[in-house]
């Protein structure tokens, strides 16, 4: 039902027709409450202040953009600065409530998805909160430098000293409307206010006075499930499956970038479409014939590898940035540090 749900949005938010009338009307109460709710927490008593330096990373549009492996990316920065940075996130789709300092053993129907790959591919920590604000307090106690906020752009009440948004390059704003006509949280004219603006591959038909930086997501290596971990080139994955049948799971924003990356990889897969944060169990593979291989992202290998699947790999990614980029960055995290 929810995936059903979340291809008809998303063929009308990114198709080329024009949104139902009842979608259009409800836009208007949308953007009433937003603008409600970003007043009540622009104002002065609302209004919270980390600690240490936050940086925020997310964007204007609902659903998954590549926000988490830009936020690993920047961290490796902050850390090539000898900076300690810890992340803050709510766990989006978590079945748990609770503040939770997440480790590499953690449960990601607890802790979430998202913080457990953040937490697994950076070794730094990691808290999810139902407010983000606690997650924030919490690495407050921590002994860091400063606090990436993996989402919360949209979050009026929380201070922030850095603010990144990433845009999908392949689909951009969609049709432009708010939700839930379109897939836009806030207008268009949030990216003129943000510090940057990194779009995930190029963002072709984006408007000349929006500034970006492109963001580069490569994958060289396939890894497996199962308890070797092991790790092959992508060479020597086609090699060792060649005329077997190959089958694609991808639960995340938008699954087509993952199935258009494994065919320019030269990976033939048969694709399987399921809604982002999707919690796997068996049944989902239950239609898989016995001796298939299994192909995923790396979001999604955290909730399978205990599912006992057999020939499972997934697909990891590095995150390339500019050089100038990364420069600048860099000098602002250096100042941002002499002044805090």
């Amino acid at each position: 039902m929810r995936a059903g749900m979340e291809n008809w949005l998303l063929g009308h938010w990114y198709g080329t027709h024009r949104p139902p009338w009842f979608l259009r009307m409800l836009e208007p109460v949308y953007r009433q409450v937003f603008e409600r709710v970003q007043k009540k927490g622009n104002s002065k008593a609302a209004r919270y202040r980390s600690g240490l330096p936050l940086i925020v990373v997310g964007n204007i549009t609902a659903g998954g953009s590549g926000k988490t492996p830009l936020v690993m990316r920047l961290c490796q920065l902050a850390s090539e600065l000898k900076l300690r940075p810890g992340i803050a996130s709510t766990g989006y789709g978590r079945l748990g409530t609770e503040t939770i300092v997440v480790d590499a053993g953690c449960d990601p129907r607890v802790c979430g998805d998202e913080p457990l790959m953040l937490a697994r591919r950076t070794g730094l920590p990691v808290v999810v909160a139902q407010k983000r604000n606690d997650a924030i307090r919490k690495l407050n106690e921590l002994d860091l430098d400063l606090i990436f906020s993996d989402d919360g752009l949209q979050q009026a009440d929380l201070e922030r000293d850095i603010e990144v948004c990433v845009v999908d390059g392949a689909r951009g704003l969609g049709n432009g409307h708010l939700i839930p006509a379109g897939p836009l949280r806030e207008g268009a004219g949030r990216l003129l206010k943000v510090d940057y603006v990194i779009t995930n591959g190029v963002w072709a038909d984006r408007p000349n006075e929006i500034r970006v930086n492109v963001m580069r997501l490569e994958a060289g290596q396939v890894s497996s499930l199962d308890a070797s971990g092991a790790k092959i080139p992508v060479s020597q994955f086609r090699q060792m499956h060649d005329g077997m049948k190959i089958h694609s799971m991808a639960g995340i924003g938008n699954p087509e970038r993952f199935f258009k990356t494994l065919e320019e990889l030269g990976i033939q897969a048969v694709p399987h479409r399921f809604p982002d944060h999707h919690l796997f169990t068996q049944d989902d593979f239950a239609a898989i014939p016995a001796g298939s291989v299994i192909v995923m992202t790396e979001k999604d290998a955290v909730k399978c590898q205990g599912l006992a699947l057999e020939n499972a790999w997934y697909l990891p990614v590095q995150t390339h940035l500019p050089d100038d980029f990364e420069r600048t960055f860099k000098d602002h995290l250096t100042k941002l540090m002499k002044e805090s």
